[in-house]
């Protein structure tokens, strides 16, 4: 029991053995260096087995402040309460929106990485905009300063004591990248500057020069962090001695000897041995008890790590691994809950069962079929379709079903008849399906990868698309019966013609220059061989449907090609620019016919 003041308030030694671990999360663009920043700091090499070096799920690496300290060397100052820091390497700046919506404040503070020489990117833009929707205070680690040209390299060692090894061109450069930097930041709402210009950080972003290759200042970044979390975060930072644990389920393994496991972002209150947790699943949450508590050893990233520690109890903010019974349809990215004395099981379950529901989707109309691997990678997607604004039909977790091609088969919409699945699997009936029918199937273990191959195939399709649109619009044509060319008088009339100008196809109706109906034409002959069409100038056989020669037409006849209104349209609109002179020409007569009888026709 920790000591408390007569009043029942802690006192100041118990208010700072209470600062929990606080939650960095790292964020930044695809490339600049995330997963080898942290690399640098644990020494190892998750970014290398990343599919297309990018982490596509969401990590934990667990910092003691000893090893802060030992990092640091000399360069770690004052007394800090602290216990270490949890580094959260995401895929992205959406596992940080949607681990943040379903554990309150997940992240304390945040390291925003920039490649210093290629600057601001798309996903850098996004990431500064979701950090001041949700307010959490950031530093910006401009990464890379070891790729400035004439740069002279010193191993983990702190900004203030590589920089005047450079020479005057180099820092003049890397002043001017940090300037732009500042400026950037400034467009979006931000005071910055670099780190070391600062007095108030609550005021102003601090921009601090690293390189995740050569170590270069990253200790002032851990310095930093470390700060910000003790004088700014305090009341955040408190923990309930008491308080039941929650925490979001990053991977569902099985592991030897321990049967179905979870490991877990523990970001409130405690856990223990025999606590009875109630887990999210793909079906209904189910309530089991812990059998075993395992953490990976200190600077360990919690996805490669082999061997962890049994330990019995666990506050929070950390990484963990959780063994129970009933764990095999657990869901990653889902919750894990401690159920508390005072607590109602039903009513816990209930609301981690309301989580999973909000995130799902089988409700629209129109729309994509989205099948992921997690909640959290699902979340992810949901949100990256929307912001491009691509409608999604449904979205769950799992493999990709034979319901699911037959669900997008339905749809009406070509464009969105398609089926996108991200880190899953294609079962068998579901290939067998595929080969049924039309529904292209996309599939990817990289977010982005993922979506851009879709809207590449939208841009084809389009294409596509138009193209036979504009293809099966009736242009304009005009042909002249030639004398002593009746080969049929009717049923149907088989006549030689010479194409006066513009284009003649099968089936298209005919009117005479009176704009009375004539007929279809139901096929095309040159030298005796069927064609699809014919053009000015060439003389064919046609074969006219409805009229007798000699009554409705006459050798010496001009007939037109008769246009739907609907397409004459179309073709003033969009293909005048590309016709040729004679369809013009044929086109100008052909609305001459139809509008003696009605002046607006086509207009």
């Amino acid at each position: 029991m920790r000591q408390k003041t007569k009043k029942g308030k802690k006192s100041k030694e118990d208010t700072e053995s209470n600062l929990r671990t606080p939650i960095v999360c790292v964020m930044g663009h695809v490339d600049h260096g995330k997963t080898s920043l942290l690399d640098r700091i644990r020494g190892t090499t998750v970014a290398k087995s990343e599919a297309g070096l990018i982490t596509q799920h969401i990590g934990a690496t667990e910092i003691p402040l000893d090893l802060v300290e030992d990092f640091c060397g000399s360069n770690f100052r004052g007394s800090m309460q602290v216990p270490g820091l949890l580094f959260i390497d995401t895929p992205g700046h959406h596992a940080f929106t949607s681990l943040r919506s379903r554990g309150g404040a997940l992240a304390d503070l945040a390291i925003l990485i920039v490649d210093v020489n290629d600057g601001f990117r798309p996903q850098t833009i996004e990431s500064l905009n979701i950090l001041k929707r949700f307010k959490t205070p950031f530093v910006v680690a401009a990464n890379k300063i070891d790729r400035i040209s004439g740069w002279r390299a010193t191993e983990n060692s702190p900004f203030a004591r590589t920089l005047p090894n450079q020479n005057e061109r180099v820092q003049e450069e890397l002043d001017t990248r940090i300037y732009e930097l500042v400026g950037e930041l400034y467009k979006y709402g931000f005071d910055s500057n670099r780190y070391d210009r600062i007095r108030d950080f609550t005021r102003n972003v601090g921009i601090i020069p690293v390189s995740a290759i050569t170590g270069e200042g990253v200790p002032d970044l851990l310095m930093v962090l470390v700060g910000l979390a003790q004088r700014f975060l305090k009341d955040n930072l408190m923990i309930q001695s008491s308080g039941p644990g929650v925490g979001t389920i990053l991977e569902v393994k099985e592991e030897r000897g321990l049967g179905t496991t979870l490991d877990v972002i523990l970001y409130d209150g405690e856990i223990r041995v025999g606590d009875n947790i109630i887990v999210g699943t793909s079906r209904d949450p189910v309530v089991t008890k812990i059998r075993a508590l395992l953490k990976p050893r200190p600077l360990a990233e919690i996805r490669s790590e082999e061997r962890f520690l049994p330990v019995r109890h666990v506050v929070a903010a950390s990484g963990i691994k959780v063994s129970a019974p009933k764990l095999e349809n657990a869901l990653a990215g889902s919750t894990i809950r401690v159920v508390g004395q005072e607590e109602d099981a039903e009513a816990l379950s209930k609301e981690i069962k309301q989580e999973l529901e909000a995130v799902r989707i089988d409700t629209e109309s129109v729309g994509v079929t989205l099948k992921a691997d997690t909640i959290g990678s699902l979340e992810g997607l949901v949100g990256e379709l929307k912001s491009r604004e691509i409608p999604i039909h449904s979205a769950d977790v799992g493999p990709i079903s034979r319901r699911d091609i037959i669900k997008a088969s339905a749809l009406q919409d070509p464009l969105h008849s398609a089926v996108l699945g991200f880190n899953v699997d294609l079962l068998p009936d579901a290939i067998f399906e595929i080969q049924k029918g039309d529904v292209p199937v996309f599939q990817s273990d990289v977010i982005y990868t993922l979506l851009d191959n879709y809207e590449d195939w939208i841009e084809e399709r389009k294409m596509r698309m138009e193209q036979e649109r504009l293809e099966a619009i009736i242009r304009p044509g005009c042909i002249r019966l030639l004398p002593d060319c009746v080969f049929r008088q009717s049923k149907p009339a088989i006549v030689g013609v010479q194409v006066v100008g513009g284009v003649i196809r099968h089936q298209v109706s005919l009117i005479r220059q009176d704009g009375a109906m004539v007929g279809s034409i139901k096929g095309i002959q040159e030298r005796n061989e069927n064609v699809g069409s014919a053009t000015s100038g060439q003389e064919v056989a046609v074969s006219i449907d409805g009229p007798t020669v000699g009554r409705q037409i006459h050798e010496g006849d001009i007939l037109y090609v008769n246009i739907p209104e609907k397409h004459a349209r179309i073709i003033e609109q969009e293909l005048k620019p590309k016709m040729s002179d004679d369809e013009l020409n044929i086109l100008e007569e052909y609305l001459d016919i139809r509008r003696k009888k009605d002046p607006f026709w086509g207009r």
